[in-house]
């Protein structure tokens, strides 16, 4: 029997000595980015776009690929009015230390063919520092890569035709005509850090989206996933404290909420006692070959006994296939929709394993 809740690990060490200064804004206060400034011509009644996490991997990229491939099919094979616009990456692009030198091999080569911007939040791979390199900051390649002041050529992709994009800050926020999407930077350590700093800004985000509604949903994005019932990580007590504080504090919450670092997907729900419930996605089954299985309630190393967990399901899961999302966001006759479509991958060996992506978890959310 597997958990049907989120779970926490137990005697995990203090890795919060692991922590990385953050670089320098490459835009200015409060980090927006339009989507118009890199699509000009977007729908202002019906966005889809993919989100992936924890695509990149050291040791083989085959899963990576096939995931990268699934999402280009589905843009060659929809109509332009139901075709992906862009990809929101929920961090760790590049194992194990965020190196340039990894980024051809681990997102430029991966990606080539992608016919879309990507937009990136940094996972704490991303933010890591190898010691056993020529001496290099946190986030240098990411800023690089996703943080830019205007598009150029990436020196280290290889003569990647995809330039580099040009968030403001690393965390900051897409605004588009149906959502603001926050992306949050939660840093190295295992269960995550936030600065003050960032909260600070997190919660005048949150008013500034929410004075939007109900035009406009409210997502947000954060590598360390709050709630997860897997076996390497499980819930983040850090994260969840930061983020119930501030939804407490400001009296707003998100539409939903999207994380990686997990390597696997699920769909919680979090119940609160006034007002709607939270959908909690963790989508971190993008391409790294070691994936995490749900725990077992048999399995003395984990509890759900909590009080940060109450009032929190499990309703959905995929642990033992790679995946991405396929989110949908369309204005109707009676408000604003939010789809999530989860399709898997099937594994090489698996009977049927040529075939396209299977639809493995389909959810809506009324805005």
């Amino acid at each position: 029997m597997r958990y049907k809740t989120p779970v926490l690990k137990k005697d995990q060490p203090d890795d919060s000595y692991k922590f990385r200064a953050l670089p320098k804004p490459s835009g200015a206060y409060p980090y927006h980015l339009s989507i118009r400034d890199v699509i000009p011509d977007i729908n202002h009644d019906k966005m889809i776009f993919h989100m992936v996490g924890d695509t990149g991997s050291m040791r083989s990229p085959d899963f990576q690929e096939k995931v990268v491939g699934q999402m280009v099919r589905q843009y060659q094979n929809s109509s332009k009015h139901d075709q992906p616009q862009f990809l929101f990456h929920l961090g760790d692009v590049v194992y194990n230390h965020g190196e340039a030198s990894q980024y051809q091999r681990q997102f430029f080569d991966p990606y080539k063919l992608y016919p879309g911007p990507v937009f990136a939040i940094a996972g704490n791979h991303d933010s890591d520092v190898n010691p056993d390199v020529a001496p290099y900051n946190s986030l240098d390649a990411f800023m690089t890569v996703f943080c830019d002041t205007a598009p150029h050529q990436v020196a280290f992709s290889g003569g990647s035709e995809r330039k580099s994009m040009v968030q403001p800050n690393v965390y900051w926020t897409l605004t588009t005509p149906l959502a603001n999407i926050i992306g949050m930077h939660s840093n190295v350590p295992k269960f995550g850090i936030v600065t003050d700093e960032q909260k600070e800004w997190l919660k005048e985000e949150l008013r500034t989206a929410d004075r939007e509604r109900p035009g406009k949903a409210v997502i947000l994005c954060i590598h360390h996933a709050p709630y997860s019932a897997d076996v390497n990580h499980g819930a983040s007590i850090p994260m969840i404290t930061l983020l119930e504080s501030v939804f407490a504090e400001t009296g707003i919450r998100p539409d939903i909420v999207f994380s990686g670092h997990v390597h696997n997907y699920q769909r919680l729900k979090r119940n609160y006692p006034e007002g709607k419930p939270i959908c909690f996605i963790v989508a971190g089954g993008g391409g790294y070959d070691e994936l995490h299985a749900v725990a077992s309630v048999e399995d003395n190393r984990f509890t759900n006994e909590d009080p940060l967990l109450k009032n929190v399901d499990l309703e959905s899961y995929c642990d033992d296939k790679h995946g991405f999302l396929k989110v949908t966001l369309e204005r109707r006759d009676k408000g604003l929709t939010l789809t999530g479509n989860y399709y898997a991958i099937p594994h090489p060996g698996t009977p049927g394993s040529d075939v396209t992506a299977t639809l493995e978890d389909t959810f809506t959310i009324e805005i």
